[in-house]
């Protein structure tokens, strides 16, 4: 009697595994055969590319979050520096007509003060990661604000002074925005972050502080300086997916970074559990903002209203916390 429970109880226990380690991409594969099947464009050339365009910005800002989280950091504003960065990067043409390289390396430079903001923060006053970034989200939010005085940055727009804004927005800028240069980018940067963090011994011990902070510091490992790192890692690639999205768009909207904040925590969440890796990984990140993405792409086909959007990637990212929390649990 006890025997069969037992080889049930370790039954049940190999289906859950199975599903924690390919349950994410058995998903997007049933999302592929579903979708293509009852629509008819699903599985068209252009349509994945599209797909794939639009999930460049959020995996881009999504691995910054995922260096964060993997010392036990959660960087939550993300969404808020890539406001700023596409505020500062647009402005930088349109407003003081520099070129491309200047406009990058300024708004770079001022995103990285934000990342050693954000950490000296949290390392010097002890606060939880997740509610000093709450804070900080709303401070540089507001910066975003400030500085474009409300207002959607464009080229020809009409400055306070009453006179058209003469400064254009460079050509090479706006090619990075389109494709392929976009899935390009994107695909290197989740690439360059899946070595950093798995075959580089500065990427294990971000993973050991992640674990346990006080055996990595007991280990001699430099954890107030990885933490430094990982949060400016976090801002740099938070700010080059609001260069991007300037790029695509060609203009700064007031808070265009915002609404990318949930798709990259959901990302970087739902990439827990790919392959079984229990932890923030480069790889799951991309795999999440895959699912995310075929998700509002075959909604959208499906002519589902835009407004049910959010429901669905709520419910996407509760299932994807239960599975991991639940797995750290068993």
């Amino acid at each position: 009697m006890m025997a069969a429970a037992k080889a049930r109880e370790k039954k049940n226990f190999q289906v859950v595994d199975f599903l924690y380690k390919y349950g994410t991409l058995i998903t997007i594969l049933l999302l592929i055969v579903i979708f293509g099947t009852v629509t008819d464009n699903f599985l068209s050339t252009s349509n994945i590319i599209i797909i794939l365009r639009s999930i460049s910005i959020v995996t881009i800002i999504a691995i910054g979050l995922t260096v964060s989280l993997s010392v036990g950091g959660f960087d939550l504003s993300v969404g808020s520096v890539a406001s700023l960065a596409n505020a500062i990067v647009i402005s930088m043409y349109v407003w003081h007509g520099q070129n491309v390289g200047l406009g990058i390396a300024v708004t770079i430079v001022f995103c990285l003060v934000v990342g050693v903001i954000n950490a000296l923060l949290v390392i010097n006053f002890k606060i939880q990661d997740m509610l000093m970034t709450l804070a900080t989200m709303f401070v540089f939010q507001g910066v975003a604000l400030t500085y474009t005085r409300g207002a959607t940055i464009s080229q020809n727009m009409v400055m306070p002074s009453g006179d058209f804004a003469t400064g254009q927005i460079p050509k090479l800028f706006s090619k990075m925005g389109q494709v392929p240069w976009i899935i390009i980018i994107m695909l290197l940067i989740v690439a360059v972050v899946h070595i950093f963090l798995t075959y580089t011994k500065h990427g294990r011990y971000m993973y050991m502080i992640g674990g346990n902070q006080e055996a990595a510091k007991l280990s001699g490992i430099a954890v107030s300086k990885y933490r430094l790192i990982a949060y400016l890692i976090s801002a740099l690639f938070a700010a080059v997916g609001g260069i991007m999205l300037g790029a695509r768009v060609m203009n700064a909207e007031v808070n265009a970074g915002a609404p990318y904040l949930m798709d990259a925590v959901a990302a970087a969440f739902i990439g827990y559990s790919v392959f079984g890796a229990g932890k923030p990984n480069a790889f799951g990140t991309f795999a999440g903002a895959v699912l995310i993405g075929i998700l509002s792409n075959g909604l959208i086909m499906l002519s589902i209203p835009y407004y049910a959007m959010d429901i669905v990637k709520g419910s996407v990212l509760a299932l994807a916390l239960g599975i991991t929390y639940y797995k750290r649990k068993h």
